[in-house]
């Protein structure tokens, strides 16, 4: 299980696949503020709903100086779908091996129905222009939780 993140750390560089099968990397948005946040599974109630959720306040977050990214296990062909099903705006990454996961301490042993599993923990990194983390946010909840950042973030 890897270490979480703490504020002042620099973020793990990444690179991975988006939707449509080309790399994003995290150095691609230096200079803004990233929130990059990492869910189960594209196509799930609950991922749903927060992706939506950031969806709906991409332009406030944009606007805001703030770039946003889901990271899931999925392979892009899967967060293509889940784009086109629910109109997604945000830029979604496939991270199929998990090592971008594992590095952001959003993957490891976690409850589930009560049973610890291993598997995704959904988490947040908010992510500044310097590529130093500003907040990290773990087991975070599916409802709220956009609404939950802006409020701290004071936007």
């Amino acid at each position: 299980m890897s270490e979480r993140l703490q504020p002042g750390d620099t973020a793990p560089a990444f690179t991975l696949p988006d939707a449509d099968g080309n790399e994003v990397s995290l150095a691609g948005h230096k200079g803004r503020k990233v929130i990059v946040y990492f869910y189960p599974a594209a196509l799930t109630p609950g991922c749903t709903k927060q992706a939506c959720d950031f969806t709906d306040n991409l332009d406030l977050l944009a606007g805001a100086g703030y770039d946003v990214i889901g990271i899931s296990p999925d392979k892009p062909e899967k967060l293509a779908k889940f784009r086109e099903k629910e109109s997604l705006k945000v830029t979604l990454l496939g991270d199929p091996d998990k090592s971008v996961l594992e590095s952001y301490g959003a993957f490891g042993e976690k409850k589930l129905y009560g049973k610890t599993v291993v598997g995704v923990i959904r988490s947040t990194v908010i992510v500044d222009e310097e590529g130093k983390v500003e907040r990290a946010l773990y087991n975070v909840k599916a409802t709220g939780h956009v609404a939950k950042i802006i409020k701290d973030l004071g936007i």
